[in-house]
């Protein structure tokens, strides 16, 4: 009798133990929730994470508030997150830089895939390979020719060393077979006035910014890095399109994402607001302006597609002898 007793009474108190937790996962969020943009205010990723956490709020019926967390390539506030309580009232406006490409050629003190629960992506951007008109090339054909013809005295600028446009650069010159220099920039504004001013014949770069170049004829826009065509640049072949065998997508993607172990109720929740604002007609509208493009997937599906980009990105880089040591 007492040991029946006893193993009621512990049953009931394992019980009670769990509902709060399970009482505060339906009850999701009940408090403002935190989104952590690994980067400093004004830029790309700080616009795209104040438009999320305003519709964010719409969905979830609390305040979303962004903070920024700069530094070192977005590995400061991405490693701040990692730390951070897994109960959802952390999040992450995760990027491609900070969660593959950073912790691949710097030593990091987080895994940017094992120790974050990916709840799907928000945007996709990748990269336009433009020429300044004056170097007289129209098509991919005529950029090969030129490189091949004068080995090694192309340049190419980028917005830095390790991103997304450094590294489209790279993977065109390997795919190619063709000796073309990289000039790297602090950003894409510097990299663009040179490339407009003719000190670079050639620029990786974001669509946005080269758009008013394009238009008005100073710079030519050759081949587009993503797998499907650019919503501003819909004239431009993809590097597929253009005759680049072997083609890797190469991009900054941004994903929302949660420090590893969030309940999966939690996650659950997230994704499904994410897919019901990606169907918002003005945010479609606002990424377009951005070229972003927007991929619904469930958080399987963006871990798939992240460590796709790592399998990826580790190669390319160790190629290029990048790799933290």
């Amino acid at each position: 009798m007492k040991r029946a007793l006893a193993i009621l009474l512990g049953g009931l108190a394992a019980t009670a133990l769990l509902l709060p937790a399970a009482h505060a996962q339906s009850d999701y969020p009940s408090r403002p929730v935190t989104l952590i943009n690994p980067y400093a205010p004004g830029g790309p990723a700080d616009t795209l994470a104040r438009e999320l956490a305003s519709r964010l709020k719409d969905r979830l019926g609390q305040p979303v508030v962004v903070e920024n967390k700069a530094g070192s390539g977005a590995m400061v506030g991405t490693g701040y997150v990692a730390r951070a309580k897994p109960d959802g009232y952390t999040l992450l406006m995760g990027t491609s830089p900070g969660m593959v490409v950073g912790p691949l050629i710097e030593r990091a003190t987080y895994d940017g895939l094992k120790d974050f629960d990916l709840i799907g992506l928000v945007a996709n951007q990748p990269v336009v390979l433009v020429a300044n008109t004056k170097l007289g090339i129209n098509t991919m054909q005529d950029l090969l020719d030129l490189a091949r013809k004068q080995p090694g005295k192309l340049n190419f600028a980028s917005a830095g060393t390790g991103g997304p446009t450094h590294l489209a650069g790279e993977l065109l010159r390997r795919r190619a077979n063709i000796a073309i220099t990289h000039v790297p920039y602090k950003g894409a504004a510097p990299a663009l006035q040179d490339l407009i001013g003719g000190q670079v014949e050639l620029g990786m770069l974001s669509a946005s910014p080269v758009l008013p170049f394009v238009k008005d004829g100073r710079l030519k826009a050759i081949a587009y890095t993503g797998a499907k065509r650019s919503s501003l640049l819909p004239e431009v072949p993809t590097m597929a399109e253009a005759g680049i065998k072997n083609w890797n997508e190469v991009s900054t993607w941004y994903a929302l994402a949660a420090p590893r172990g969030t309940p999966a109720a939690i996650i659950r929740k997230l994704s499904e607001a994410l897919t019901a604002i990606n169907a918002e007609p003005e945010h479609q509208r606002f990424l377009a302006q951005q070229d972003g493009s927007i991929d619904n997937m469930t958080p399987a599906e963006v871990t798939a597609f992240a460590q796709k980009d790592k399998t990826a990105m580790t190669e390319l880089l160790g190629a290029l002898d990048m790799l933290a040591k």
